[in-house]
């Protein structure tokens, strides 16, 4: 038939008596297997390094680590397709000695070492700083939201439950509406269709007594929000009208010259004005540079954290959001105001070219303000465009020399933020590529933390095998 043929599954064979003859040089299952035999994994608080006396033999942390790393390389991560693949898979059959745990044993192992399992992922990030792989003392930083085991229908916030009850309410007068019309009806149909109705209408009114006693619930809660299945999952908003998720909020500082992912978190706060600080610290610890460059979007806008940074050695470039009431309203905003360090006394130089004079400082929310403002408004030809009040008045920040040196270097470099959408945007759609729909398989914060920190490992992992090469790496490892 001129085709390619298959073999005769009835022929005999002799096959090779020899596992690691099915496994190729630079299969990357080699990769997993000498990272993990290189491990301190008593070091890393790993349990069950040291046996126990008696009862039955357990099964090797670095033999569960390795079916776990080989998964999420593989994008397996579930433990019962892990039980699966260790009895089918010859890699697996490999890189376990032909063991199969069953999927008990394999997701308690994930649930029981989870802070081991982020040291493991940390680890090897500084592996990639000893191969020099992390010299550019440039990072991005971004966060993501991924979906948690939790559907937004078992996710209850103050407006969620307002917006049901008005849904509820809706229906309870469309289902009386329509008995009082079968009322009317007298023949069988009619009596059937009205036991249905008082049938849905006792529904809804047990589903609006749960909704009244969730609205107390939530009231209560520390941040009035609470999740049925995964408690600690959040509603977050996404960029589209209505299409918020029930997840976390992933940050990641990501390499920008070869995009490995240099530090991570899992946060269960919908916005990123207070991780800036945190995160670009934790970049600065893993790449060994004191000087670092950090790149983030105009979400991380804020002074504090800016200054904390600032603080830390770390130069921060980021957009400052465009907040201005006066600029949205076609009126002059701050930034048309020129700040004279150098004038003979302190002063802002307002379009019209007149002086804004120090007049006093004040304290609010914790943070030194100073007023600055001219009484020459009042004859101001131009006063229509600044302000509607009798005088424009300017207030700057104690620190403000900190902010304006952040928008030197955004005017500096027009290609930072391409830069940084280039570089950790690729890395959270690849991720979420991997995770599938539904990303996150775990509950609870401390789990889902566990579960990001073996997707970064997997994705370093590959990185690093594409940049180098399985046999560089295996020596690097080695050594």
């Amino acid at each position: 038939m001129r085709f390619v043929s298959g073999a005769d599954r009835h022929q005999i064979s002799l096959l090779p008596h020899r596992l690691d003859d099915y496994v190729s040089e630079d299969n990357p299952v080699r990769i997993v297997d000498v990272f993990v035999d290189e491990l301190d994994l008593a070091a890393l608080g790993f349990a069950g390094v040291t046996p126990a006396a008696t009862g039955r033999p357990g099964y090797h942390p670095a033999t569960l680590l390795k079916l776990y790393l080989y998964g999420y390389l593989n994008q397996v991560a579930s433990s019962r397709r892990l039980e699966r693949e260790a009895g089918r898979n010859v890699e697996l059959m490999w890189l376990t000695g032909r063991l199969a745990p069953d999927f008990k044993t394999i997701a308690d192992f994930r649930r029981d070492n989870g802070p081991a399992i982020q040291a493991a992922c940390r680890q090897f990030v500084v592996l990639c700083r000893q191969l020099g792989l992390l010299a550019g003392g440039v990072v991005a930083l971004d966060g993501s939201r991924f979906k948690a085991v939790n559907a937004r229908d078992r996710n209850f916030t103050p407006a969620a439950i307002q917006r049901r009850i008005e849904q509820v309410e809706a229906s309870i007068a469309r289902y009386l509406a329509a008995l009082d019309t079968a009322d009317r009806q007298e023949d069988e149909v009619a009596h059937v269709r009205k036991a249905r109705i008082a049938e849905r209408l006792d529904a809804l009114r047990t589903q609006m007594r749960e909704l009244q006693a969730m609205e107390t619930l939530v009231e209560a809660a520390p941040d009035r929000q609470i999740s049925l299945t995964d408690p600690d999952a959040r509603a977050m908003a996404t960029r589209g009208k209505g299409t918020g998720i029930v997840g976390y909020n992933v940050q990641a500082v990501v390499d920008t010259e070869h995009h490995l992912i240099v530090a991570h978190a899992v946060t269960n706060v919908g916005h990123d004005r207070t991780q800036l600080a945190h995160m670009s610290r934790q970049g600065q610890a893993a790449t060994g540079h004191e000087a670092l460059t950090v790149l983030a979007d105009r979400g991380y806008f804020s002074g504090e954290e800016i200054l904390a940074c600032d603080q830390a050695g770390i130069a921060v470039t980021l957009p400052k959001p465009l907040t201005s009431g006066a600029k949205a309203e076609g009126r002059f905003g701050k930034q048309d105001f020129v700040y004279e360090a150098e004038a003979e006394a302190e002063a802002y130089r307002c379009p019209a070219g007149e002086q804004l004079s120090y007049r006093y400082t004040n304290v609010e929310d914790g943070l030194t303000l100073r007023r600055y403002w001219t009484t020459a408004c009042h004859g101001c030809a131009i006063k229509v465009r600044c302000t509607p009040a009798k005088e424009r008045r300017v207030t700057r920040w104690e620190h403000e020399a900190v902010l304006e040196a952040v928008q030197r270097r955004l005017d500096a470099d027009p290609h930072a933020m391409r830069t940084r959408r280039q570089t950790v945007e690729h890395v959270f759609g690849t991720l979420k590529g991997w995770m599938g729909a539904t990303h996150f398989r775990m509950r609870r914060l401390r789990n889902v933390a566990t579960e990001m920190s073996l997707q970064v490992l997997a994705y370093n992992l590959k990185r690093v095998m594409a940049i180098l090469g399985t046999g560089p790496l295996l020596s690097a490892l080695r050594a």
